[in-house]
């Protein structure tokens, strides 16, 4: 892996999981020591974290986290809907039903990856993740699964401003449940439904931590 490509992977990690929090200056020489690489690499992972939405010039400190906020919500939703549910319809009628069966279990178990002793809930979203994978893998069509990728950046990082409320993710954990039993069922207009239903809680749990 090239020098820059290492430098972007990390910064997108640290970004994305709140390491390096909204606002935060991404000076050059800071970075070029801290990664180890020189200064031209980290230019190169900042030019590609600003064309992500993930970082973005500020007059008179340079380069620095990009902000997020509920504002455009709305939008964000809009766009994810549309994409999700054509996801679930062609994962439906395209998927292996056993791998959608299982995480049906999984996901029904989930609750109990929820605990104090876990509070970076890594585990259940991982379980979380697997289902995206599952679907990307299923539906088979790039173009569709790099959308989804480009959009999941910007949801993970706006999921934090939900404050990981743990009444809210044993709910997500029974609606992600419906959708991988509606996919492995083979019915596509479930599988839609139940990721309707999904978004729309996602959606209305968020908006409530702003009121």
């Amino acid at each position: 892996m090239r020098a820059s490509e290492r430098a972007y992977a990390t910064l997108r990690s640290d970004i994305i999981n709140w390491r390096l929090t909204p606002g935060t200056v991404l000076g050059e020489v800071e970075l070029s020591a801290r990664l180890g690489v020189s200064r031209t690499p980290i230019r190169e992972a900042l030019a590609k974290l600003t064309a992500e939405g993930l970082s973005e010039p500020q007059s008179g400190r340079g380069v620095v986290v990009s902000e997020i906020s509920l504002d455009h919500l709305d939008e964000l939703f809009e766009l994810r809907t549309a994409l999700e549910c054509r996801a679930a319809e062609l994962a439906a009628q395209r998927c292996d039903p056993e791998i959608f069966s299982n995480l049906h279990h999984q996901l029904l178990n989930a609750g109990e990856l929820i605990t104090a002793e876990d509070p970076s809930r890594a585990d259940y979203y991982q379980l979380a993740a697997d289902l995206d994978a599952a679907v990307d893998a299923a539906v088979g069509n790039h173009y569709l699964t790099q959308a989804l990728k480009n959009l999941r950046v910007h949801l993970v990082r706006v999921r934090r401003l939900g404050k990981d409320n743990p009444a809210r993710l044993r709910d997500a954990a029974r609606e992600h449940a419906a959708i991988a039993l509606a996919i492995a069922n083979r019915n596509p207009a479930v599988a839609s439904a139940a990721t309707t239903v999904h978004l729309d809680n996602s959606l209305r749990h968020l908006l409530s931590t702003a009121s």
